[in-house]
């Protein structure tokens, strides 16, 4: 299986929302992927919208008239809070630091989940470069983010969507598209962002080859259908995912902490079952052990391996250290489990890795 590097500056999420700004009138914004030129756009984020699983489904069905599509990838990992983070500041994930699902807060040594990181560490401190939201609103657009009320002041959404207004909303598929509608049309240069969360919520329970995950694809199709109909022909609605999944059978999972050779010299593992943090002191031992252990399921690289192949783009030296000492991305259908987190162990779609699969995303523009 051939491991897919992201295309940061070329065709990545970093590059969706500079290349949007440019069209606004943003300053230090660069389109690198053609958006259409208008002064108002929708950006809507379909959490674990593939590239790879959603093939079929471009071709029938309610997705089949979006409009063009391109293929993007995510960054590394191909996961929801680094590409979060990589789509709302334009910025690579070695660059902005937020390293994963969980990973090692350097100054504490204890791990950080960034789904569940409410006020410490402080967002804003921790992940302080601006975001491309908050430059527009400088810029004077209206910018709205359209989001489940629960994420209003969540350390993820102050740390990569921080800037303009936020508006919380529930999953009435009505009032969704009313309010996205409304603030698409509540100024002459308007960005707003919208989330969709049913489809990876779907996947990572039931699988991406389920009929559960099949129909809940043709409801966001549909729901997409309708959202592009009730807005007026001057918006641009963008539509993209965060990472594509893969289902893991149960006969290709390892627990780590069942394997002594794999936790040997091991201080703190972190990342999820597709990709794994491994922080030690012992770099080239665990890098060595994890290579032979796993062999053609995983490529095992060290931190400046990873680096110098490009898979977080440049490191600001300030976050390396978040990053594992050692990184371990799955090969085919394969995953590390651990005991530290036994939600993982219920799931059936997972991601996080370089795989086609996982990294490839697409942007419709409808």
């Amino acid at each position: 299986m051939t491991l897919v590097l992201p295309e940061y500056g070329r065709s990545a999420l970093t590059d969706v929302l500079p290349s949007v700004a440019t069209h606004l009138g943003v300053p230090q914004s660069h389109d690198v992927l053609g958006i259409p030129v208008s002064s108002r756009y929708v950006l809507l984020l379909v959490d674990g919208l593939g590239w790879t699983i959603t093939s079929e489904a471009r071709s029938t069905g309610p997705m089949a008239d979006l409009g063009s599509v391109t293929r993007l990838t995510a960054g590394v990992p191909s996961t929801t809070v680094t590409s979060v983070t990589s789509l709302g500041t334009g910025l690579t994930p070695g660059q902005h630091g937020i390293a994963g699902f969980s990973f090692r807060q350097p100054e504490t040594s204890k791990v950080l989940n960034a789904l569940l990181w409410h006020s410490q560490p402080d967002p804003v401190a921790f992940q302080p470069h601006t975001t491309v939201l908050q430059r527009a609103t400088a810029a004077g657009v209206g910018v709205t983010r359209v989001l489940p009320a629960k994420f209003e002041g969540s350390g993820l959404t102050q740390a990569g969507l921080r800037g303009g207004r936020f508006l919380g909303e529930t999953d009435a598929h009505a009032g969704r598209i009313a309010a996205v509608r409304d603030a698409a049309t509540s100024a002459d240069r308007t960005l707003v962002y919208h989330y969709v969360r049913e489809l990876d919520h779907t996947g990572h329970g039931k699988g991406v080859g389920s009929s559960a995950w099949r129909w809940r694809l043709n409801q966001v199709g549909r729901f997409i259908h309708d959202l592009r109909a009730s807005l007026p022909d001057d918006v641009v609605l963008l539509v993209t995912g965060d990472h594509g999944m893969i289902d893991a059978p149960g006969h290709h999972r390892l627990i780590a902490e069942d394997d002594p050779m794999l936790m040997a010299g091991v201080d703190l593992l972190a990342g999820e079952a597709r990709f794994r943090h491994l922080y030690t002191r012992d770099v080239p031992g665990v890098a060595d052990r994890w290579a032979t252990r796993l062999d053609d399921r995983a490529w095992v690289r060290t931190r400046e391996q990873a680096v110098a192949e490009g898979w977080f783009g440049p490191l600001d030296p300030r976050v390396a250290n978040r990053f594992g000492d050692v990184v371990v991305a799955m090969r085919t259908d394969w995953a590390v489990l651990t005991t530290t987190f036994p939600k993982e162990h219920a799931l059936i779609g997972m991601h996080g890795s370089l795989t086609e699969a996982e990294m490839a995303v697409p942007l419709f523009i409808a």
